[in-house]
């Protein structure tokens, strides 16, 4: 069960700010590929350059203004030192993830809601468009014969 932070919320509390409240966010899924991993960055590992392509396709980052996007250069960069072994990183990364929304615990903390609706849609193309190339495969393989 995971752990809540903070007190236990009382039985009978009241709200009183139950609308969407001051900082909240309704994401969307990101459409496309994001931005383009900077040369200049000099990035060689492959899971630094797969921190970046993720957290650049991210929905949170329909919100990043330039600073932000500064802040993912500087967290690729560590995450890339990482992963040539500098382990000792681990902790840093975790925080500066944790402050975008990496996890459903930071993204509660953050008042982060996913458009549920615009996930369905997204899923559903996406089966729609594995039905297809399953079907183009089937056909391939049954013409072969």
């Amino acid at each position: 069960m995971p752990t809540r932070r903070g007190p236990a919320p009382s039985p009978n509390a009241r709200r009183r700010n139950k609308d969407h409240a001051l900082g909240e966010h309704e994401l969307t899924p990101a459409a496309g590929e994001g931005r383009a991993l900077p040369k200049s960055l000099g990035i060689v590992t492959g899971g630094a350059k797969r921190f970046w392509k993720t957290w650049s396709t991210a929905p949170q980052t329909q919100h990043w203004l330039e600073t932000d996007w500064a802040e993912l250069e500087l967290t690729t960069k560590i995450v890339d030192a990482f992963y040539q072994g500098d382990v000792r990183l681990a902790g840093e990364i975790r925080q500066r993830v944790g402050r975008w929304g990496a996890t459903t615990e930071d993204r509660a903390r953050l008042r982060m809601d996913f458009d549920q609706q615009a996930q369905d849609e997204a899923a559903q193309a996406a089966k729609e468009a594995a039905t297809a190339d399953m079907d183009a495969e089937l056909f391939r393989m049954l013409s072969e014969n």
